[in-house]
């Protein structure tokens, strides 16, 4: 694996300094944060797409989306409780941007 300045990125088992975590922890954060820029696109979708502001908070599908995090994080080897945590914090912050973009829609 490569990160965006193509540095060779050694896997985490085989890692024998801090040089090459480092690395790799950055690489990867930029591809987390990219990511999440490209899932904040359709919050703004969503605020385009729905027709009333009551439709913006959804507490059922922020519990499927939270509970579809924490399945994925045990079943790939992350701390299920800090799944839980980063994704209500994610998808509350999604929220309150969608309430930002759909309000601004008023406003055009």
């Amino acid at each position: 694996m490569t990160d965006s300045t193509d540095t060779i990125v050694v896997p985490a088992a085989e890692c024998t300094d801090m040089t090459q975590v480092r690395a790799a922890i950055d690489g990867l954060d930029t591809l987390i944060v990219s990511l999440l820029g490209e899932r904040m696109r359709y919050i703004e979708a969503a605020a385009r797409i729905k027709p009333h502001r009551d439709a913006v908070r959804d507490e059922v599908r922020k519990a499927e989306v939270i509970a579809h995090a924490v399945k994925v994080a045990d079943a790939r080897g992350f701390p299920p409780k800090l799944a839980y945590r980063l994704y209500d914090m994610l998808v509350e912050g999604s929220i309150a941007h969608e309430f930002e973009r759909f309000d601004a829609r008023s406003q055009d």
